[in-house]
């Protein structure tokens, strides 16, 4: 497996981060490494919906899996499991709902969220698209959050388009990289 760097998004109190350009059919599979996004709101979600080319209204729909784990930093509590209120089960077009990569994400000086999107096969007309993500926060009440998400996009038109943002708020820092996988 190889990567090659395509584009990076760079937040300065951004409401939202899109890759409108490069997501085509050169590569198998696209990797999004979002690096230190601080959220301007404290206690927000990073979440990411994507698009056809056809429309901009990022509304499509996906089943989703959340998994996580966590430890404070006084030493006292700890979580690991599955997480059924944060997983989507979605049917039909214009839900509008983004898919969650982290939650509670803090916005002190000091916390923000870093991880890896994988989009499958993007740029199929067959079949749906399948992604996966892995993440780890400084959460807003000063606890270390890993979070694995998976699940697909229930549509069979190519995908062109990602848009990342935060639940609430604007992103007020961080880094995108986009990189197609071979």
């Amino acid at each position: 497996m190889a990567l090659t760097y395509l584009s990076t998004q760079t937040a300065s109190s951004s409401s939202s981060l899109s890759f409108t350009s490069g997501i085509d059919s050169t590569y198998d599979a696209y990797e999004f490494h979002y690096v230190n996004m601080h959220p301007a709101t404290n206690d927000v979600r990073f979440q990411f919906q994507v698009e056809t080319g056809t429309d901009s209204d990022y509304d499509h729909p996906m089943t989703t899996t959340f998994f996580q784990a966590y430890h404070d930093e006084a030493d006292s509590t700890t979580f690991l499991g599955y997480s059924t209120g944060n997983d989507q089960a979605t049917s039909g077009d214009g839900n509008g709902v983004f898919s969650r990569l982290a939650k509670e994400i803090g916005n002190d000086n000091d916390q923000s969220v870093s991880g890896i999107l994988t989009l499958y096969a993007p740029s199929s007309t067959t079949y749906v698209k399948h992604f996966t993500n892995t993440s780890n926060t400084a959460q807003s009440s000063d606890y270390a959050m890993a979070v694995h998400t998976a699940g697909y996009i229930n549509i069979t038109a190519a995908i062109t388009r990602v848009k990342f943002e935060m639940s609430s708020g604007n992103i007020d820092a961080g880094k995108i990289h986009m990189y197609g996988v071979s």
